[in-house]
Protein backbone atom coordinates (compact mmCIF):
# COMPACT_ATOMS: atom_id res chain seq x y z
CA UNK A 1 0.00 0.00 0.00
CA UNK A 2 1.28 3.24 -0.31
CA UNK A 3 1.31 5.56 2.24
CA UNK A 4 4.06 7.89 0.92
CA UNK A 5 4.78 9.32 -2.35
CA UNK A 6 6.53 12.08 -4.33
CA UNK A 7 4.64 14.28 -6.23
CA UNK A 8 6.03 15.30 -9.51
CA UNK A 9 7.86 19.07 -8.89
CA UNK A 10 9.11 18.92 -12.52
CA UNK A 11 6.94 21.64 -14.01
CA UNK A 12 7.76 21.23 -17.54
CA UNK A 13 7.78 17.44 -17.01
CA UNK A 14 4.04 18.17 -15.67
CA UNK A 15 3.09 20.09 -18.51
CA UNK A 16 4.82 18.14 -21.83
CA UNK A 17 3.47 14.71 -20.10
CA UNK A 18 -0.07 15.40 -19.96
CA UNK A 19 -0.03 18.09 -22.60
CA UNK A 20 -1.36 20.36 -20.30
CA UNK A 21 -0.05 24.44 -19.81
CA UNK A 22 0.10 25.29 -15.66
CA UNK A 23 -0.30 28.73 -15.01
CA UNK A 24 2.86 30.76 -14.42
CA UNK A 25 2.26 31.12 -10.45
CA UNK A 26 2.12 27.34 -10.04
CA UNK A 27 4.26 26.08 -7.61
CA UNK A 28 4.83 22.19 -5.98
CA UNK A 29 2.70 21.31 -3.13
CA UNK A 30 2.79 23.73 -0.36
CA UNK A 31 3.29 20.86 2.59
CA UNK A 32 6.52 19.66 0.72
CA UNK A 33 7.16 17.22 -2.24
CA UNK A 34 7.12 13.78 0.02
CA UNK A 35 2.85 13.72 0.07
CA UNK A 36 1.84 11.40 3.31
CA UNK A 37 -2.24 10.94 3.96
CA UNK A 38 -4.08 14.17 4.22
CA UNK A 39 -1.60 16.02 2.78
CA UNK A 40 -2.74 18.71 -0.07
CA UNK A 41 -1.38 17.53 -3.51
CA UNK A 42 -1.73 17.51 -7.34
CA UNK A 43 -3.72 15.35 -9.26
CA UNK A 44 -5.15 15.03 -12.96
CA UNK A 45 -8.52 14.61 -13.97
CA UNK A 46 -11.02 16.02 -16.93
CA UNK A 47 -11.88 19.61 -16.05
CA UNK A 48 -16.02 19.59 -15.58
CA UNK A 49 -16.34 22.34 -18.17
CA UNK A 50 -15.49 19.81 -20.71
CA UNK A 51 -19.02 18.25 -21.00
CA UNK A 52 -20.92 21.63 -22.54
CA UNK A 53 -18.83 20.41 -26.01
CA UNK A 54 -17.00 23.62 -25.46
CA UNK A 55 -13.76 22.45 -27.71
CA UNK A 56 -11.61 25.50 -25.95
CA UNK A 57 -11.56 23.88 -22.69
CA UNK A 58 -8.62 21.63 -21.95
CA UNK A 59 -8.15 17.91 -22.41
CA UNK A 60 -6.82 17.55 -18.97
CA UNK A 61 -6.71 20.05 -15.60
CA UNK A 62 -4.56 19.83 -12.91
CA UNK A 63 -5.78 20.65 -9.57
CA UNK A 64 -5.09 20.34 -5.85
CA UNK A 65 -6.84 17.73 -3.48
CA UNK A 66 -6.09 15.75 0.32
CA UNK A 67 -4.86 12.47 -0.51
CA UNK A 68 -6.94 10.55 1.40
CA UNK A 69 -10.27 9.97 -0.26
CA UNK A 70 -12.93 11.94 1.88
CA UNK A 71 -16.58 11.04 1.33
CA UNK A 72 -19.84 13.10 2.57
CA UNK A 73 -20.18 11.72 5.95
CA UNK A 74 -16.30 11.83 6.79
CA UNK A 75 -16.11 14.52 9.75
CA UNK A 76 -12.86 15.72 8.86
CA UNK A 77 -9.44 15.24 7.05
CA UNK A 78 -8.13 12.78 9.31
CA UNK A 79 -10.69 10.43 7.63
CA UNK A 80 -8.29 10.23 5.14
CA UNK A 81 -5.36 8.41 7.04
CA UNK A 82 -7.74 5.44 6.58
CA UNK A 83 -8.26 6.16 2.62
CA UNK A 84 -5.45 6.68 0.74
CA UNK A 85 -5.50 3.42 -0.98
CA UNK A 86 -8.48 1.76 -2.97
CA UNK A 87 -8.39 -1.85 -3.23
CA UNK A 88 -9.55 -3.05 -6.29
CA UNK A 89 -11.69 -6.02 -4.72
CA UNK A 90 -13.66 -3.97 -2.75
CA UNK A 91 -13.87 -0.38 -4.16
CA UNK A 92 -17.62 -1.09 -5.56
CA UNK A 93 -18.11 -2.38 -2.21
CA UNK A 94 -16.64 0.21 0.81
CA UNK A 95 -19.15 2.78 1.65
CA UNK A 96 -15.53 5.49 1.33
CA UNK A 97 -15.05 4.74 -2.10
CA UNK A 98 -18.64 3.15 -3.81
CA UNK A 99 -19.71 6.77 -4.20
CA UNK A 100 -16.56 8.36 -6.19
CA UNK A 101 -16.02 4.82 -8.00
CA UNK A 102 -19.80 4.55 -9.65
CA UNK A 103 -19.88 8.65 -10.91
CA UNK A 104 -17.24 7.24 -12.15
CA UNK A 105 -14.72 10.45 -10.81
CA UNK A 106 -11.15 8.77 -12.22
CA UNK A 107 -8.23 10.79 -12.14
CA UNK A 108 -4.73 10.38 -12.59
CA UNK A 109 -1.59 11.10 -9.95
CA UNK A 110 1.27 12.61 -11.11
CA UNK A 111 4.49 10.92 -9.40
CA UNK A 112 7.74 11.44 -9.41
CA UNK A 113 8.38 8.27 -7.19
CA UNK A 114 6.70 5.63 -5.05
CA UNK A 115 8.04 4.45 -1.77
CA UNK A 116 7.31 1.32 -0.64
CA UNK A 117 8.87 -0.81 2.61
CA UNK A 118 11.30 -3.40 2.10
CA UNK A 119 11.73 -5.83 4.82
CA UNK A 120 13.61 -8.35 3.39
CA UNK A 121 16.55 -7.13 5.46
CA UNK A 122 14.69 -8.25 8.89
CA UNK A 123 14.29 -4.12 9.21
CA UNK A 124 12.24 -1.62 7.31
CA UNK A 125 13.74 -0.30 4.71
CA UNK A 126 12.45 2.98 2.32
CA UNK A 127 12.68 1.64 -1.03
CA UNK A 128 11.90 4.05 -4.15
CA UNK A 129 10.23 3.50 -7.36
CA UNK A 130 10.33 5.83 -10.34
CA UNK A 131 10.03 5.35 -13.97
CA UNK A 132 13.29 3.60 -15.96
CA UNK A 133 13.39 6.72 -18.19
CA UNK A 134 12.70 9.34 -15.65
CA UNK A 135 9.38 9.84 -17.23
CA UNK A 136 6.55 10.90 -14.49
CA UNK A 137 4.31 7.96 -12.89
CA UNK A 138 0.38 8.59 -13.74
CA UNK A 139 -1.15 6.59 -10.96
CA UNK A 140 -5.04 5.95 -11.50
CA UNK A 141 -6.80 6.93 -8.52
CA UNK A 142 -10.18 8.29 -7.92
CA UNK A 143 -10.97 11.91 -6.36
CA UNK A 144 -14.36 13.65 -4.33
CA UNK A 145 -15.74 16.90 -3.45
CA UNK A 146 -15.65 17.14 0.13
CA UNK A 147 -17.64 19.92 2.27
CA UNK A 148 -15.08 20.74 5.36
CA UNK A 149 -17.59 21.44 8.46
CA UNK A 150 -15.68 23.35 10.02
CA UNK A 151 -15.84 26.42 7.22
CA UNK A 152 -18.84 25.06 4.89
CA UNK A 153 -15.98 25.21 1.88
CA UNK A 154 -15.77 22.41 -0.58
CA UNK A 155 -12.50 20.83 -1.29
CA UNK A 156 -11.32 17.94 -3.32
CA UNK A 157 -9.20 14.83 -2.23
CA UNK A 158 -8.25 11.62 -3.87
CA UNK A 159 -6.97 8.05 -3.63
CA UNK A 160 -4.40 5.61 -5.05
CA UNK A 161 -6.18 2.48 -6.99
CA UNK A 162 -4.49 -0.34 -5.61
CA UNK A 163 -3.98 -4.44 -6.90
CA UNK A 164 -2.35 -7.27 -5.82
CA UNK A 165 1.41 -7.82 -6.46
CA UNK A 166 2.20 -11.25 -5.09
CA UNK A 167 3.52 -11.76 -8.81
CA UNK A 168 5.01 -8.59 -9.63
CA UNK A 169 9.02 -8.86 -10.01
CA UNK A 170 9.64 -5.60 -7.68
CA UNK A 171 6.48 -4.83 -5.82
CA UNK A 172 6.17 -8.34 -4.95
CA UNK A 173 9.33 -8.18 -3.21
CA UNK A 174 7.94 -4.74 -0.52
CA UNK A 175 5.97 -4.87 2.48
CA UNK A 176 6.87 -7.32 5.87
CA UNK A 177 5.85 -10.70 5.39
CA UNK A 178 3.16 -12.33 7.16
CA UNK A 179 4.72 -15.17 8.74
CA UNK A 180 1.36 -16.60 9.87
CA UNK A 181 0.61 -17.15 6.02
CA UNK A 182 3.25 -18.84 3.39
CA UNK A 183 4.28 -16.68 0.39
CA UNK A 184 1.43 -17.94 -2.04
CA UNK A 185 -1.49 -16.47 0.29
CA UNK A 186 0.38 -13.22 1.56
CA UNK A 187 -1.25 -10.06 -0.37
CA UNK A 188 1.54 -7.81 -1.23
CA UNK A 189 -0.05 -4.21 -2.78
CA UNK A 190 1.33 -2.10 -5.60
CA UNK A 191 -0.46 1.21 -7.04
CA UNK A 192 -1.89 1.32 -10.75
CA UNK A 193 0.18 2.78 -12.61
CA UNK A 194 -1.14 3.81 -16.02
CA UNK A 195 0.50 3.18 -19.56
CA UNK A 196 0.60 6.94 -20.81
CA UNK A 197 -1.08 6.15 -23.90
CA UNK A 198 -4.50 4.81 -21.62
CA UNK A 199 -4.52 8.27 -19.90
CA UNK A 200 -7.65 9.92 -21.69
CA UNK A 201 -9.14 5.94 -21.85
CA UNK A 202 -9.11 5.93 -17.82
CA UNK A 203 -10.77 9.48 -17.29
CA UNK A 204 -13.21 8.52 -19.50
CA UNK A 205 -14.49 5.17 -18.51
CA UNK A 206 -17.85 3.68 -17.63
CA UNK A 207 -17.52 1.98 -14.07
CA UNK A 208 -18.21 -1.63 -16.32
CA UNK A 209 -14.66 -0.36 -18.21
CA UNK A 210 -12.79 0.52 -15.08
CA UNK A 211 -11.55 -2.65 -13.89
CA UNK A 212 -9.79 -3.45 -17.29
CA UNK A 213 -7.48 -0.98 -16.22
CA UNK A 214 -6.31 -1.99 -13.27
CA UNK A 215 -2.99 -4.07 -14.60
CA UNK A 216 0.30 -4.52 -13.03
CA UNK A 217 3.08 -2.13 -14.61
CA UNK A 218 6.24 -3.71 -15.93
CA UNK A 219 9.00 -4.49 -14.11
CA UNK A 220 11.13 -3.49 -17.18
CA UNK A 221 9.80 0.26 -17.13
CA UNK A 222 10.78 0.89 -13.48
CA UNK A 223 13.91 1.28 -11.35
CA UNK A 224 13.75 0.75 -7.86
CA UNK A 225 16.60 1.63 -5.17
CA UNK A 226 16.47 2.00 -1.13
CA UNK A 227 16.36 5.48 0.22
CA UNK A 228 18.17 6.25 2.72
CA UNK A 229 20.59 4.01 2.55
CA UNK A 230 20.88 1.42 5.55
CA UNK A 231 24.11 2.31 7.62
CA UNK A 232 27.08 0.06 6.34
CA UNK A 233 25.80 -0.42 3.45
CA UNK A 234 27.55 -0.48 -0.15
CA UNK A 235 25.72 2.09 -2.56
CA UNK A 236 22.25 0.07 -3.85
CA UNK A 237 22.60 0.03 -8.06
CA UNK A 238 18.59 0.87 -9.16
CA UNK A 239 17.08 -2.52 -10.04
CA UNK A 240 16.08 -2.59 -13.37
CA UNK A 241 16.04 -4.35 -16.81
CA UNK A 242 17.27 -2.00 -19.87
CA UNK A 243 14.94 -3.63 -22.41
CA UNK A 244 11.52 -2.64 -22.51
CA UNK A 245 8.73 -4.44 -23.77
CA UNK A 246 6.54 -2.14 -26.21
CA UNK A 247 3.60 0.45 -24.57
CA UNK A 248 0.17 -1.12 -24.48
CA UNK A 249 -1.90 0.05 -26.76
CA UNK A 250 -16.03 22.91 -10.72
CA UNK A 251 -15.86 20.36 -8.37
CA UNK A 252 -18.88 18.64 -9.19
Amino acid sequence: MCSHYQAEKRRRQIEKHFGIRLPLDWEPPPGGLHIYPTQMAPFIRRPPERESGDETVPEFELVEGHFGLLPGFAKDVRYGVNTYNARTETVRELASFKNAWAKPRHCIVPCEAIYEPDWRSGQFVPTRFTAANDETLGVAGLWSPWKNPDTAEWELSFAMLTINANAHPLFGLMHRPDLKRPPHMQDKRMVVILPQAHYGEWLDAPPERSLEFMRPFPAERLAMVAEPLPANEPKMKPTRVTKAPPEQPSLF
